[in-house]
Parts: C-alpha cells; structure tokens; sequence
C-alpha cells in the first residue's frame, strides 16, 4: 500500500530494485564459493558440492570398492551426491529466502 494513496516513486523503486539485483548476485557469488557435504555408507563416499549445486568433490573409501558389486559404489554415488545437493539446496534457501521475501516490500510488485 502506498502512504496517502499516491503513485509510487519510481526513482525509490528503480533504486530498491537495483540494490536487490546487487545483493541477490552478491549471494549467488557467495554459494558458488560455499562448499557443503554429503555421505553415505556410514562415510565410505563423501561428495562435495558448491551451495549453486555444482561437484567439486567425490571421496570414496577403498573399503567401499568391490569389483564384484560396482553397482552398489554406484548407489553410494547418487546417494551422496544427492545428500550433498540436499544440503546445497538448504544453503540456497537460507541465503535467497530473505532476498525472495524482500521483493514483497516493493510497491506494485506481485510477490
């Protein structure tokens, strides 16, 4: 709602909406350089993921290689990169949740 009922100020709003693409890049740039993990098999494979969700790491124990059973390492794969992107993904919210929120602030905007 707009004090008085007047229009709103669109230099005020070109300025909020500059400074809100400014802080949204600012934290796009911080998640690429946020690395989280993931596991499984008790820890016998460890992935690293950037919070943007990109693979930087895999570790994989020797315990957990068999050459008979490759379909079970492939599972502990997928399953710690998928921990991994999980964990990615609640960096993500905790760092863009406040900036999606701050766009219902500005007038006229649908958020």
């Amino acid at each position: 709602m707009i004090p008085g009922g007047g229009q709103p100020n669109m230099q005020q709003l070109l300025q909020q909406a500059q400074k809100m693409q400014q802080d949204l890049q600012r934290a796009q740039e911080e998640l690429a350089r946020t690395e989280v993990d993931g596991q499984a098999g008790g820890g016998l494979v460890k992935a690293t993921v950037t919070a943007a969700g990109e693979l930087c790491a895999l570790k994989i124990d020797p315990k957990a290689v068999d050459p008979e059973d490759t379909e079970t390492l492939a599972d502990l794969i997928v399953a710690a990169v998928k921990a991994a992107n999980d964990n990615a993904r609640t960096v993500q919210q905790q760092k863009l949740g406040p900036l999606a929120q701050g766009l219902g602030g500005i007038p006229g905007l649908p958020f």
